[in-house]
């Protein structure tokens, strides 16, 4: 029996990993797969080791007082590789714990793909030789990171990034709008504060404030908040108080819908730095990008930070495609005001809608999907094993 063993240490990551636990199945139906994973891993078939929900942790403060908790699951998930002995690890994004975890094994000499390239080369330039003792190959989703990482020595396949198969442009809005009783007079926008506790509770009483403001000038918005269960309860006591009854969403299929309506009714999307802004550039959404962090986190990145954009969306154009609006310049003010522009003026969202497409042409692997191309990758460790 040939053995993979998968782990996944977020929503995102959990999503990563049961399109690629698909694909791998599609070619090999005879492998064996076992995990640390969520949700969608779980509907795959991958029983998880542990919640993986534990592991949602980020920023230096947020993670310390978890530390000693975080070092007994590292036990534990390495004891469970050393156990099973299979032919690859694959570790997905979360390289605070999926790295370590590489590290730790690594003596076992079992062949390691990590699964979404940390993000080095935009913070860290100076920890790339210490990923090369650490994995065997990277699968890398931006466009621009194979060069940084070949040049390090470290061999890297690049898949294309998972936000193209991710159907957010294929929702239907008039089943939202029939759903959730809008009105012509309503204007949904789209509110992502993140997946992770900690960020989602600092965000969230920033994006009230700015939604109470865009309420002044554009009446009849209507937040819609796609939330990560593990955020959920945050999430509706956050927006107890906000100008209009927020409508939560659980599940890609609700968010899709979402962000069709949301395009269709000329509205926006504010949203936190990171993925979520191509999953509104895929959909054609506009939006305003918001974000911050502890002051001490925030002083430490400044001096460690090597690009010049938070959004994924504005790093692949070189410019700035998406207003963004971060730590002290992230106010509810300065959020409002970029939240109404592209609603007031069609040619400011038309501007940001090319931009979208230019950034977007960028990340397609040269064939097939990408968990299909990451499926292909995986499958070659085995036979080079």
């Amino acid at each position: 029996m040939t053995r993979i063993h998968i782990v996944a240490g977020e929503a995102s990551g959990d999503v990563l990993g049961a399109r690629l636990v698909a694909a791998l199945r599609a070619r090999r139906p005879d492998l064996e797969i076992s995990g640390i994973g969520g949700p969608r891993m779980a509907e795959q078939g991958v029983s998880s080791l542990f919640d993986y929900r534990e592991l949602a942790l980020m920023g230096l403060l947020e993670v310390l007082p978890k530390i000693f908790r975080l070092k007994r699951l590292l036990a534990e998930a390495g004891a469970d590789v050393a156990a099973r002995r299979p032919d690859v690890l694959v570790t997905i994004d979360s390289p605070g714990f999926t790295l370590r975890l590489a590290e730790r094994v690594r003596p076992l000499g079992i062949p390691i793909v990590h699964y979404v390239a940390p993000q080095v080369w935009a913070w860290r330039p100076g920890r790339v030789a210490e990923l090369k003792q650490k994995v065997d190959r990277i699968l890398c989703l931006l466009p621009f990171e194979p060069v940084f990482f070949e040049n390090a020595g470290i061999p890297v396949t690049f898949v294309g990034h998972p936000v193209l198969e991710s159907g957010a442009d294929g929702g239907d809005a008039e089943r939202f709008r029939t759903a959730h009783g809008l009105t012509a007079t309503d204007r949904p926008v789209i509110v992502m504060p993140g997946s992770r506790r900690m960020e989602a509770s600092r965000l969230l009483p920033i994006f009230g404030a700015a939604l109470r403001l865009a309420a002044e000038r554009l009446p009849g918005l209507r937040p819609v908040l796609p939330v990560a269960p593990i955020v959920a309860d945050a999430v509706r006591r956050a927006a107890a108080d906000w100008p209009a009854a927020p409508i939560l969403l659980d599940g890609p299929d609700a968010k899709h819908d979402a962000f069709a309506a949301v395009a269709q009714s000329g509205g926006a999307g504010l949203i936190k730095s990171g993925t979520s802004s191509l999953e509104m550039a895929v959909a054609g959404v506009p939006h305003v990008v918001g974000y911050r962090v502890n002051p001490i986190t925030a002083a430490i990145a400044r001096q460690l930070i090597k690009v010049p954009h938070a959004s994924l969306v504005n790093l692949l154009a070189e410019r700035e495609i998406v207003p963004e609006r971060l730590q002290e310049n992230c106010t509810p003010r300065a959020l409002a005001d970029a939240l109404v522009a592209p609603m007031l003026d069609l040619s400011v969202a038309a501007s940001q809608r090319a931009g979208f497409a230019e950034a977007l042409a960028m990340l397609r692997a040269p064939e097939g999907l990408p968990s299909e191309a990451a499926a292909v990758a995986v499958l070659g460790m085995l036979k080079a094993g």
